[in-house]
């Protein structure tokens, strides 16, 4: 299921990334950032990602066995921009824990 991706930064320098079709990406926030300090990441996930599928793809991609994984909706937002009315997309959002020691570079 996971797949590796070629990214390309600014020295045209080849490097594979893996994904996975259910983590869309880390939810990349303040909170979220004093999470990872004590352990907890944060990710974004797709709609119908439950905690066990999860868990195998984090371990899967990132080489570490999760502690615990907790789910959270997060609810639509209706915003104006310029004087129209748009709505945020809501979705769902994931928090893995991990062990003492145990860490996740994002690249």
């Amino acid at each position: 299921m996971a797949t590796t991706k070629v990214k390309k930064n600014n020295k045209e320098e080849d490097k594979k990334v893996k994904t996975h079709p259910l983590i869309i990406g880390p939810r990349i926030t303040e909170k979220s950032a004093i999470f990872a300090d004590k352990g907890a990441y944060t990710f974004n996930v797709v709609n119908n990602a439950t905690k066990n599928e999860i868990k195998k793809a984090v371990k899967m991609v990132y080489n570490v066995s999760p502690i615990k994984v907790r789910i959270m909706q997060v609810k639509e937002k209706v915003v104006v921009r310029r004087g129209v009315i748009g709505v945020k997309q809501g979705g769902k959002k994931a928090v893995v824990y991990l062990k003492k020691g145990d860490k996740i570079a994002f690249v």
